[in-house]
């Protein structure tokens, strides 16, 4: 009974600090009564359970806001410092890992091609390894106290204690990369489809803050595309992904690498839009020889007749894509996202918001608005990120993330 009454005081304890950790975390510095009027709690337990928060140098004071009629209150905050978590992008081209600290601010990056391991999956876990060992080397961090590693690949993992992944633009089926990645990484390991990921980081640090429900789009070789709604505390925010990119836009169209025809993916994926722009007589070859590089030429020749047809049908696909979004889930919010999106946004994002309007529903469009993802080109890799961070605080600051 004792042992009992021990269990339920831990556990009250860890959701009171996950609570008030969280209200933090995702809405910013605020005072203890802020805290005592968010959480319900009562003004003594969030007292003792800051006081603990900023014994654990989880959060500290961070400066003074007017109260009425009072002296000022402290405002309380997530210290960046508390420790360090890293992310992992796994696509179609690269790997790229970025080291954040708590608050999920970049401190370092590495970033390596796939083209040469052919996306074998145990090379591919040899990068990643790697990568996790450089970016904490730059920074003098043993990657044994990371609070996690986060990893996003671009398919479904199924969790049955193993973590396989079946990503078909990977060619992966079943591959167990948990046990491959746990033979060099020792921080505690998550791994999560990089669409989901990604559209929780948008929510949390980019183009999403602040929107109720925001589809975030990852535009790359694959498009993908995650409905995030947003909540209070991380615990009760949701982020699923669909297989956006093989909805059908042409019946008979455009073969995709799915096995179907006519999938929005081999009109907007990043290898489709080049290929069609190859095909055609007036184009110009490219310099580059890698996916990314070539698709930042033809942004770059948006003022030549051929390369403007091109982005021009890109971001009419694209917007019919979005249009379907659109109507089918009625979001406030969509983001373009994805190393793609950020290098194909600027050039068609008039073009995709035309066509949406001309297409979706006039009382669905005028509440949705389209815009770019914010976070840079890490945005993936933060996205995974988040998986360390969510354990975290989960379980209340206390320590690092459970395995």
């Amino acid at each position: 009974m004792k042992r009992a009454v021990q269990q339920t005081t831990r556990d009250l304890r860890r959701h009171n600090r996950s609570t008030l950790l969280s209200r933090l975390y995702l809405q910013g510095a605020a005072s203890r009564q802020d805290l005592t009027r968010a959480s319900g709690l009562s003004s003594a337990t969030v007292s003792n359970v800051v006081g603990d928060l900023l014994a654990d140098g989880v959060v500290a004071e961070g400066g003074l806001v007017e109260s009425d009629g009072g002296r000022p209150s402290v405002l309380i905050e997530v210290r960046g410092a508390f420790g360090h978590v890293v992310g992992v992008d796994i696509g179609e081209t690269h790997v790229q890992i970025g080291l954040f600290d708590f608050t999920l601010r970049t401190i370092a990056t590495a970033t390596c091609p796939v083209a040469g391991t052919s996306v074998d999956p145990e090379a591919v876990a040899e990068l990643v390894i790697a990568g996790v060992d450089e970016v904490s080397a730059k920074v003098g961090l043993d990657p044994r106290d990371l609070l996690g590693v986060g990893v996003g690949v671009p398919g479904a993992v199924v969790a049955d204690g193993r973590e396989l992944v079946y990503a078909p633009t990977l060619g992966w089926t079943a591959v167990p990369l948990a046990d491959m990645l746990r033979r060099g990484i020792e921080a505690p390991l998550f791994i999560d489809n990089c669409a989901r990921t990604l559209g929780k980081a948008e929510m949390w640090r980019g183009g999403g803050r602040g929107a109720k429900r925001a589809v975030v789009a990852l535009l790359g070789v694959g498009v993908g595309a995650a409905v995030t709604t947003a909540a209070g505390s991380f615990a009760d925010a949701t982020s699923t992904t669909s297989e956006w990119g093989h909805t059908v836009i042409e019946v008979g169209g455009r073969p995709c690498r799915c096995g179907s025809r006519g999938c929005l993916e081999a009109y907007v994926g990043a290898e489709a839009i080049l290929e069609e722009y190859l095909a055609l007589p007036e184009s110009t070859p490219f310099e580059a020889g890698d996916t990314e590089s070539r698709l930042a030429e033809l942004v770059a020749r948006a003022d030549q007749p051929t390369a403007a047809e091109v982005l021009g049908r890109s971001a009419e696909y694209l917007g019919i894509g979005i249009t379907n979004l659109v109507n089918m889930l009625a979001p406030d919010l969509v983001v373009l996202s994805g190393w793609a999106g950020a290098i194909l946004g600027p050039a068609v994002l008039p073009r995709v918001r035309d066509t949406v309007r001309r297409h979706a529903l006039a009382y669905l469009y005028g509440h949705a608005r389209i815009e770019l993802g914010r976070l840079g080109p890490e945005a993936v890799a933060m996205g995974a990120a988040t998986l360390p961070v969510v354990q975290v605080l989960a379980n209340g600051g206390s320590g690092r993330a459970h395995d």
